[in-house]
């Protein structure tokens, strides 16, 4: 459903060292993210996770897996002047869209971290559009967006009202999540596709759920674009609990917790 596209236009990409693999990576031209990684060049095949739990860390609820794919999402958050910037007008409309979001979570007993997928679909832009005619804060497409009781048509499109487009997101999620048994396998099934996910994970593991370690046991047999999902998302949320850590001091950043 959500499809990464690059954050530059121009064509820049930089080279990440990941464990002595070099990760070609250009980044975002809109606040979203697009399917096919045409634009993001990667040699990056599968990374196996570096090591951590596989619960949540202190001050998440999502699991906070390392893996090398995160640092470089750090490293290219952090590092990249253009991109950088741009991170920091994701952070400054964070606290427009938090309070929302966290109480429709909350209502839901849903992890407060998946608020960091809504960042890197759309870096809280309501209006964003995907070249893949994806839209909103969640970006659905107008099938996904339907099936989930948003009305989109030519005079009403629901997907840029945040607060219906978050009922509709969170419910997909939901139901991903009760599929596969991991926000991680549930993340992944909500860029690329739940059929493909379950199709890959039946092949891998033998069954449709799984754990969120089994995100990267089949990582390798994933889209590009969605190999590097579940880091960014993870990344972002890094950068965004503590932002003055990575660079981006500011009094009109709110923290989330």
């Amino acid at each position: 459903m959500n499809r990464i596209h690059t954050l530059l236009k121009s064509g820049l990409t930089r080279n990440v060292a990941l464990a002595g693999i070099t990760l070609l990576a250009a980044v975002y031209t809109i606040p979203r993210v697009g399917s096919d990684l045409s634009s993001v060049q990667t040699v990056l095949t599968r990374i196996a996770p570096l090591g951590a739990s596989s619960g949540a860390a202190a001050g998440w609820d999502l699991a906070n897996i390392d893996n090398a794919r995160v640092d470089s999402w750090i490293s290219t958050f952090t590092t990249n002047p253009k991109v950088k910037s741009r991170f920091a007008v994701w952070l400054d409309r964070l606290p427009t869209y938090e309070p929302m979001i966290s109480a429709k979570l909350a209502a839901r007993n849903m992890p407060q971290d998946l608020i960091y997928l809504a960042m890197i679909e759309s870096g809280f832009n309501p209006t964003a559009k995907s070249p893949a005619k994806a839209g909103g804060l969640w970006q659905f497409v107008s099938e996904t967006g339907q099936r989930y009781g948003l009305t989109v048509n030519r005079r009403v499109d629901e997907r840029n009202h945040p607060d219906k487009a978050t009922d509709a997101a969170l419910s997909y999620l939901s139901d991903l999540h009760a599929r596969f048994g991991s926000w991680y396998l549930a993340a992944a099934a909500y860029n690329t596709g739940e059929n493909r996910v379950a199709r890959i994970m039946r092949q891998v593991t033998g069954s449709e759920k799984g754990t969120d370690q089994d995100y990267y046991r089949i990582s390798s047999l994933l889209p590009k674009e969605t190999q590097q999902y579940v880091p960014m998302m993870i990344a972002a949320g890094r950068i965004s609990k503590q932002p003055e850590k990575y660079g981006f001091a500011s009094a009109d950043i709110v923290v989330t917790e």
